[in-house]
């Protein structure tokens, strides 16, 4: 073990309590999961790994859904007391998936944390490398599945570039030093500088 995790297998186990945060996104990816793979990505990685920092959001991407999966995805977050910003009825919410628009949902009666859903499809070859190629992370009872951790790193410093993507970065160069294999940043800085071109 070391700085607070160990890797074994394939699962990267963090040791700390759980929080309020990553309980409500427990919830929804045990909704989610019935419906739809995913992938937690920004914020929530650096979070997870205990920086402190303020976040009103969680981002979660999916491959785009058809109508009939939505359907049963918003009803069963509804009737699991989620609410979605951007409307109450599938037709309405489902127009945002169908253009690759995100959508946000937090619990009834709510407005934070909050849940972004950013769907993608395979013309972006970015969110597809890093969504065939989960990490697995554990706190405690709760697994859920992020990008590669050098992926994320550079994605934070690459394309999103603000000055807490490039502080969650390097707090994640630092936490997870003695595991980050530096080949990999030179594999996947090619496809991310593909994507911005």
């Amino acid at each position: 073990m070391a700085r607070g995790y160990e890797l074994k297998k394939d699962t990267i186990i963090i040791y700390r309590e759980l929080t309020m945060l990553d309980l409500f996104l427990k919830k929804f990816l045990g909704i989610l999961k019935k419906h739809s793979d995913y992938l937690v990505v920004s914020g929530f990685v650096s979070i997870s790994t205990g920086r402190t920092r303020g976040t009103e959001d969680i981002d979660v991407i999916i491959p785009v859904m058809s109508k009939d999966s939505f359907d049963e995805l918003l009803n069963d977050l509804i009737k699991n007391n989620f609410w979605c910003y951007q409307g109450d009825t599938s037709n309405e919410v489902f127009e945002y998936i169908k253009n690759l628009e995100s959508v946000r949902f937090a619990k009834v009666n709510e407005m934070f944390p909050n849940i972004e859903l950013i769907p993608f499809n395979s013309t972006k070859k970015a969110k597809s490398f890093e969504f065939n190629h989960p990490q697995k992370v554990k706190i405690k009872s709760f697994e859920f599945k992020i990008p590669p951790i050098e992926f994320e790193i550079l994605y934070k410093e690459l394309v999103l570039a603000g000055r807490k993507d490039v502080e969650d970065a390097r707090h994640l160069r630092i936490f997870f030093s003695e595991i980050i294999d530096e080949r990999k940043f030179k594999e996947y800085k090619l496809i991310i500088l593909c994507e911005l071109k």
